[in-house]
């Protein structure tokens, strides 16, 4: 693992940096960027919706075409999916040995995009929403990251992708040497079979199951869904061990004695063959077909989502309104 301390900031000394997309990422990184005396230009469709408020944060905006072909570092933080056509037309705008950024390895993995070969590539993978990388480093801290070099056509790609990764703040925390391939399999596997997949799906099974054995909604919510919170930050704050020796000792018997028969062999074998499946490329194709259907599955899980009763729950816990 490498901090500030281990690195050299003079790789972007003098040099412009367009951050492409400012979305979750987009936006955190450009103002990580800007506070940290980088030069960053965010590059934008024609009327695309984001221009007055990223003026608005000081920030200097320009056309895509623009923005990449007076930069010398060009970051892909526009969503994945969209990245293959995106790549094509800024690619003839590309300075030639210009550096290519990304924070995800999904689309130089399974090759939504191919650029050319004077290009250096490289990944700065923040392991945290952009919310929380703006908020840390405006505390002063910062968030782990994952950094990788793909090609290194200039001989200091990897300078680059260190300097880059230190001036959004993760050299603070810590930035831990990876791979495209390693951080584009982890991070999908993760999204569908742990965090952001599998434990919501546990959420909602808990809560309808006891509303389902008579409990009321609102106390079966608080039970299965509002602790949730205290659980990750224990983890946080004391590594799952630690976390478990925090509770009492019924919770800690009852976890023992029930987690292992929800999380069973059949859960892991599932489990494998997601990641299987991702190293196959499977997700990335249903990805594309997703976005070139307009998000059809997306927009109709979306919707259900919405209506769901643990949904209607937590509005009227928190008073929110439909």
């Amino acid at each position: 693992m490498l901090r500030d301390a281990d690195i050299d900031p003079s790789a972007l000394t003098g040099k412009r940096v367009a951050i492409i997309g400012y979305g979750n990422q987009g936006r955190a990184q450009a103002l990580n960027l800007k506070d940290s005396g980088i030069d960053v230009v965010v590059g934008l469709r024609g009327g695309s919706g984001s221009a007055f408020e990223a003026e608005a944060a000081g920030l200097s905006i320009a056309l895509v075409e623009d923005a990449v072909a007076s930069a010398d570092v060009t970051m892909m933080l526009a969503p994945d999916e969209i990245h293959c056509a995106l790549y094509r037309a800024i690619e003839p705008h590309l300075r030639t040995g210009a550096a290519v950024g990304f924070s995800h390895g999904l689309s130089v993995r399974f090759e939504f995009v191919k650029p050319r070969a004077d290009l250096d590539l490289f990944l700065v993978a923040p392991k945290g929403p952009g919310t929380a990388l703006r908020s840390l480093y405006q505390d002063g801290r910062g968030m782990i990251a994952l950094w990788a070099v793909e090609r290194d056509a200039s001989g200091h790609a990897r300078e680059i992708a260190l300097a880059y990764g230190q001036a959004i703040g993760c050299g603070r925390a810590g930035l831990i040497p990876s791979s495209f391939a390693e951080e584009a399999e982890a991070d999908l596997f993760n999204e569908q079979a742990v965090v952001w997949g599998a434990v919501p799906e546990i959420l909602i099974a808990g809560f309808e199951t006891l509303v389902a054995g008579g409990v009321r909604p609102e106390v079966a919510y608080l039970e299965c869904v509002g602790e949730l919170k205290l659980i990750a930050e224990l983890i946080e704050a004391r590594g799952i061990a630690g976390m478990r020796e925090a509770i009492s000792n019924t919770a800690e018997l009852g976890a023992f004695l029930g987690g292992r028969r929800i999380v069973d062999s059949s859960v892991r074998t599932r489990m494998t063959e997601i990641l299987t499946e991702v190293r196959a490329g499977r997700f990335a194709a249903q990805l594309r077909e997703e976005e070139e259907s307009g998000y059809r599955r997306l927009e109709q899980a979306r919707a259900d989502a919405q209506r769901s009763a643990v949904e209607a729950t937590f509005r009227e816990l928190r008073q929110v309104d439909d």
